[in-house]
């Protein structure tokens, strides 16, 4: 469970569309997002953000996660920060971002000069 709920924050966290596109429907129905998404104050939420991302970029790049945490804090306080409170009610609920909040990610992983997901 525990595996499976950092697999699904990383691949969302980061916007990775084409991960999600190339899952099977079952593997998405399957999913069920965190519960305490739903009342978890805005540090706890930068700190999921700022975790997944550290996960996916050290093995996309294949590297030392505690090399990232500048990067990844940047990243993760960045996209919260663009996000409007539509687009963060729909991260508590479903535990992903939304097609515009995804498009803000992408913003945010090019302006702290991290790797876009594939």
């Amino acid at each position: 469970m525990r595996f499976r709920t950092l697999l699904a924050a990383g691949l969302l966290a980061l916007g990775a569309t084409a991960a999600l596109a190339g899952a099977s429907s079952s593997q998405l129905e399957a999913y069920q997002p965190d519960p305490t998404l739903r009342t978890a104050p805005r540090p706890d939420l930068e700190s999921r953000v700022r975790r997944a991302c550290t996960i996916v970029q050290a093995r996309m790049q294949n590297t030392a996660e505690s090399s990232l945490d500048r990067p990844c804090g940047c990243y993760a306080r960045a996209t919260l920060r663009a996000l409007d409170p539509a687009e963060l009610d729909a991260y508590r609920t479903t535990g992903y971002f939304n097609d515009s909040a995804r498009a803000k990610a992408l913003t945010a992983i090019d302006g702290c000069k991290l790797q876009r997901p594939v």
